[in-house]
């Protein structure tokens, strides 16, 4: 089928320049990645991945006073039973992972 719609969209131009550069990479013009997107809902019967708010991995001001209790207690157990690093291994291993 021939392409005949047009689609108008207002954009980020930090984003898009961002997607672009990827799509590049991938040697994807950004008409086919959004042709693409549109067949996944089409496919999925709405998007094709999950849309939720990001879980935040034990943030303070979102925990009770037993759940920061509980955590505290973890953290004193570990260190009585030896199950401790240098903070100098632990950032080597965060540097590797972000690559930085």
């Amino acid at each position: 089928m021939a392409k005949s719609a047009n689609l108008y969209v207002r954009i980020e131009p930090d984003v898009k320049e961002q997607a672009e550069t990827i799509l590049n990479a991938l040697g994807i013009p950004a008409s086919n990645a959004i042709t693409m997107f549109y067949k996944q809902i089409i496919l999925h019967n709405g998007l094709p991945f999950e849309v939720k708010l990001p879980e935040h991995p034990l943030d303070i001001s979102r925990m009770t006073a037993e759940q920061l209790n509980a955590e505290l207690e973890k953290g004193y157990a570990d260190i009585q039973a030896g199950r401790t690093r240098p903070a100098s291994e632990v950032f080597v291993d965060i540097r590797k992972e972000y690559g930085v």
